[in-house]
């Protein structure tokens, strides 16, 4: 069995009209920049200041904890990881998700989907909470471009450690836009 990260616990009580937001740090510490989701999650659960309806969660590599916690019910979703997309090392992007619905899949692309749930991949975690209907419509991810993270090694690359600030702001200003406020 593999062990998650803790949920943060810091803005629970959500006033009536305030989304319930999920902020999800996916990754591995232990393969250098692929620990930025968690190093972000472990950032913000430091802030204190909140807004109310969020909720911090350490997926680490175990897709299958992010499922579970959709199941709670949520308005949104924001997946934060490293993800090669190009980019110069550090840069943070927020994307919209485009999740497949799985139910669409041929069949053989189907069994393969549903093969190994436990050590799945966040884009798979949230084909299976869309399949489960559970997956809110109003899914993000916020991405950064690392510079290694092939090896087994821990400690982030500098560019990566001083985006971690750059997107924990950038989630609070979304989950501010999510609920009609300026960010």
């Amino acid at each position: 069995m593999i062990a998650s990260g803790p949920v943060y616990e810091v803005a629970p009580h959500a006033d009536e009209g305030v989304l319930r937001v999920l902020v999800v740090g996916v990754g591995n510490v232990l393969r250098q920049d692929d620990a930025f989701g968690i190093a972000v999650v472990q950032h913000l659960a430091l802030r204190g200041d909140l807004p109310a309806g969020l909720r911090l969660l350490e997926s680490g590599i175990a897709g299958i904890r992010l499922v579970q916690e959709l199941m709670e019910g949520y308005d949104a979703l924001i997946i934060v990881d490293a993800m090669v997309r190009k980019n110069v090392a550090g840069t943070v992007s927020v994307l919209e998700a485009d999740v497949p619905d799985p139910r669409e899949l041929p069949f053989d692309a189907r069994n393969e989907f549903l093969a190994d749930m436990h050590y799945t991949n966040p884009t798979r975690a949230m084909m299976l909470a869309k399949a489960l209907e559970k997956l809110p419509a109003r899914s993000y991810i916020v991405a950064c471009e690392p510079v290694r993270y092939d090896d087994f090694e821990m400690g982030m690359s500098d560019e990566v450690q001083a985006a971690v600030p750059v997107a924990a702001q950038k989630i609070l200003d979304l989950v501010e836009s999510l609920n009609g406020k300026p960010g």
